[in-house]
């Protein structure tokens, strides 16, 4: 669902799981075309400590479960960490990925690669998550 303020747009995804990357390409360009955007840059951020946004393959399932399973092995769950909420491994996670990317608008889309999206990563949920888009326009539609 993509809600529009005055300065810019917001995303909302229900995640499904703990642990998942949720493709949200479409939903980004969605707000981007409501905002009129020809060219310009794309900044997407999260408002959450415990999921990122990246960019990744989105064409092969195995690349996503690839990806969270290898992650879930560098930062296990089960780390002994200290924090007392028991959700640690999430915001080691977050903050290695990033909670924000910067990606070129072309023609009124993100200027990704052919088999490249952009992915929600969730290491705390199942939750409902907020992606900021703004943008800044080089030219409008």
């Amino acid at each position: 669902m993509v809600v529009r303020s005055d300065l810019m747009n917001e995303i909302q995804v229900q995640t499904p799981a703990r642990a998942a990357l949720i493709d949200i390409t479409e939903q980004v360009n969605h707000a981007l075309a409501r905002e009129r955007v020809a060219t310009g840059l794309c900044n997407l951020f999260v408002p959450h400590t415990t999921c990122a946004v990246i960019v990744s393959e989105n064409w092969d399932p195995d690349v996503t479960s690839d990806m969270i399973g290898h992650l879930e092995k560098i930062v296990p769950r089960n780390g002994g960490f200290r924090h007392s909420e028991g959700n640690s491994q999430a915001h080691i996670l977050s903050a290695m990925l990033s909670t924000s990317i910067n990606i070129p608008i072309a023609a009124s889309k993100l200027r990704l690669g052919r088999w490249q999206g952009v992915m929600l990563a969730e290491w705390d949920g199942p939750r409902e998550r907020t992606i900021v888009v703004s943008a800044v326009a080089a030219e409008r539609s």
